[in-house]
């Protein structure tokens, strides 16, 4: 019991500097530093991604990690990241700027509800809708971008598209690829490779790159599922129309 409980330190210290993050966050918004607060939340989805790793390396996973995660996570980029666009932006389009960040804030709820219901009841591969900290990742990292292009954030109307198009990702039922544990077989070799090729352009020049490496993340998800909808479902059931109305028309003419 002793040990189990030492061994479930390692992912509680990376789940409590997500938290930390998330909170500072919050208050370098409020005190103008909104890069500041941006970054912050790029530390936060890194300690999110560890502390999930560590867990299960350690063989410390448990009920209560899934639930202090999603906590944390509420924080850190459900929270934090409204906080964080409404101080920058949606503070300047009155009511409406409140009403768009507390949509936003209910669709990562609801994902990382679901997301703790699916952890409990089946073993999934894939994320079901867009994960959270995807979304937050890509919305600060367009500030990033933004502010770094022009000194700060432009192109309100594109970012209250992205922000309403995220959160109808998170509540959708598109699947979005996870960072598997192993790296056995061709596909997840794949995937490794793809994230090392992101990491080093991430690290090359992160204020430009950052933002072009999420939302290609989202677009893929998108385009895989747009594929499976018109090509193996919709394509697929044609084809089977297609092959009884041949088989009625050979019957019919014997």
């Amino acid at each position: 019991m002793q040990v189990s409980s030492f061994k479930g330190i390692f992912p509680g210290t990376f789940t409590m500097g997500n938290v930390v993050c998330g909170f500072l966050a919050i208050l370098s918004a409020f005190e103008g530093e909104i890069t500041t607060a941006c970054w912050l939340i790029i530390l936060a989805g890194f300690l999110d991604g560890l502390d999930g790793k560590v867990a299960r390396l350690s063989g410390s996973t448990s009920n209560f990690g899934v639930e202090l995660d999603s906590l944390a996570d509420f924080l850190s980029f459900g929270v934090a990241p409204a906080v964080i666009l409404y101080v920058g932006k949606l503070h300047s389009l009155g009511k409406w700027g409140w009403v768009i960040g507390v949509v936003y804030i209910m669709a990562s709820s609801y994902r990382l509800a679901r997301f703790n219901l699916l952890a409990q009841t089946e073993e999934k591969k894939e994320f079901l809708g867009l994960p959270a900290p995807g979304a937050a990742l890509a919305v600060v990292s367009y500030v990033i971008f933004s502010y770094h292009l022009w000194g700060s954030l432009e192109y309100s109307r594109y970012l209250v598209s992205m922000i309403i198009v995220f959160s109808a990702l998170m509540v959708s039922q598109i699947e979005y690829d996870a960072m598997p544990d192993r790296f056995n077989t061709r596909k997840n070799r794949i995937k490794l490779l793809f994230l090392i090729i992101a990491a080093v352009a991430a690290l090359a020049k992160p204020r430009l790159l950052l933002f072009p490496i999420f939302g290609l993340y989202i677009i893929i998800g998108l385009v895989r599922e747009m594929y499976r909808f018109f090509y193996l479902g919709v394509g697929l059931v044609r084809r089977r129309q297609l092959r009884s109305h041949r088989k009625s028309g050979e019957t019919n003419e014997q």
